[in-house]
């Protein structure tokens, strides 16, 4: 997706206070900023700086997180998962991070909204991109199972589980959630833009094509360390 971004102009939100992120990752590129969602009329923003970091963006709440972690293993599909529920009357508990099925609790920097303040991620008549912002900032590797839930702040666990046997974290596919209104589900093993939520809330594909790999969270395939 270097050149390529997916979007979509949202309609009424569920709720403007509430929502869920879930998306699989894997790098080809490091040591640049790359964007994973964001909103292009700007304020919001889900990326991977250039220093490797994860940064989590919400002007209009007050969200501000980076991560202590770093994410720099190309061989690895990572999954990352942002819930939002700013009408929690403990500060903490209005954002959560989730990396591979374990919350983050260790950040850089680490801002947490005003209690009931609107979120920038899911605004009427705003158009939201997938892989870039402003038409610059492109995803460099892959993105899987992307999940934008609008109205409900959930954990990791729907959209995976703990392998018994290998303590590995592992995608389910099919995981039960209500999407509610701008809610949709794309790349779904491959690089299918129709939502498969039922809601209908497909993409648009812009600046190039989306190429389709048998590398996904459930085929992983070996990689070279650079």
């Amino acid at each position: 997706m270097a050149s390529t971004k997916i979007s979509r102009t949202f309609s009424t939100a569920t709720s403007a206070k509430k929502f869920t992120l879930s998306v699989w990752v894997k790098r080809s590129k490091l040591d640049s900023e790359q964007q994973i969602f964001s909103r292009s009329a700007g304020q919001a923003q889900l990326y991977i700086n250039g220093g490797n970091k994860l940064q989590f963006y919400d002007q209009t709440s007050g969200h501000n997180f980076r991560t202590n972690r770093l994410f720099r293993d190309t061989s690895a599909w990572y999954h990352i998962v942002v819930a939002v529920d700013t009408t929690q009357s403990t500060a903490s508990n209005r954002n959560k991070i989730y990396i591979n099925g374990v919350q983050e609790t260790s950040f850089e920097v680490e801002t947490n909204a005003t209690q009931n303040n609107d979120t920038a991620y899911n605004i009427s008549g705003i158009t939201y991109d997938i892989g870039a912002y402003n038409n610059a900032y492109y995803w460099d590797g892959y993105m899987s199972h992307f999940h934008f839930i609008d109205g409900t702040m959930y954990t990791a666990s729907p959209f995976g589980s703990t392998d018994a046997t290998t303590g590995e974290w592992k995608i389910n596919a099919t995981p039960t959630v209500t999407y509610g209104n701008n809610g949709f589900f794309i790349l779904k093993d491959g690089n299918s833009v129709t939502d498969q939520s039922g809601n209908g809330n497909n993409g648009t594909v812009g600046g190039g094509t989306l190429t389709k790999t048998e590398d996904n969270p459930s085929n992983v395939f070996c990689t070279l360390n650079p």
